[in-house]
């Protein structure tokens, strides 16, 4: 195969690539907490002397979008929003992950749970505890928790310490290396942050995609056809 084809196909698998990642932010457009993802393309250029230059993309850096998410009322009282910058800080089987989604529950022990139930963590990386049957509970906006005016706890607010190091794992967790308090972050008790996905443009991204995707296997069944029809004459 010629440089071009290698090229056209390096571009065909990218749009593939962002095409799954475009269909999987549409699917997510109701998701709670989540984030919308885009595919950062590259341009690999090799020229040497005396060798034809060639020039292929790379699809394989992925950008999270951090923009705030519409905020929902619910009045649940484990309802909780991020209002700027930070995350919830879970524990799961696999360490610690960050999310942005806030719809909690509390366990039978009392723990502070996720709907799949991995404990919320609070500011010192411990468990959130809520007593049982705790009455007039409320959620402060810098996470403290208060039964009948009393203090019992603190929900943590954090964020990456470098915020390339953040990798999607799952629909709304994230992986990262080291953490730090969110000082600008603040909780909203009683709400939820709805999926920060624009379903119009993600829908306009995937027709661009799609005629991208089209344009590139056309030009390389036309290329296929001119070696083809090369090789014929030759061998007349």
């Amino acid at each position: 195969m010629e440089t071009t084809g290698y090229a056209t196909l390096s571009r065909q698998s990218g749009l593939m690539r962002e095409m799954r990642l475009v269909a999987n932010n549409i699917a997510n457009a109701a998701t709670t907490g989540y984030r919308q993802e885009g595919l950062v393309f590259s341009e690999f250029i090799r020229a040497a002397p005396g060798q034809p230059s060639l020039s292929m993309a790379g699809a394989r850096i992925r950008n999270t979008s951090m923009q705030q998410g519409a905020l929902a009322r619910t009045g649940g009282a484990f309802d909780l929003a991020i209002e700027g910058d930070g995350f919830f800080m879970i524990e799961t089987a696999a360490g610690t992950r960050l999310t942005r989604a806030g719809s909690f529950s509390q366990n039978a022990q009392g723990d502070l749970v996720t709907m799949s139930g991995d404990r919320v963590l609070d500011a010192g990386g411990a468990p959130v505890f809520v007593p049982p049957g705790a009455a007039g509970l409320n959620i402060a906006a810098d996470g403290t928790i208060s039964t009948e005016g009393r203090a019992i706890g603190q929900i943590g607010l954090f964020q990456p310490s470098d915020p390339a190091d953040l990798v999607r794992e799952d629909g709304v967790m994230f992986r990262t290396g080291a953490t730090e308090p969110a000082p600008r972050a603040r909780i909203l008790q009683g709400f939820l942050e709805g999926s920060n996905v624009n379903a119009v443009d993600q829908l306009s991204r995937m027709v661009e995609i799609q005629r991208a995707y089209e344009l590139g296997q056309s030009f390389l069944e036309t290329e296929d056809q001119r070696m083809r029809d090369a090789v014929r004459t030759l061998m007349r």
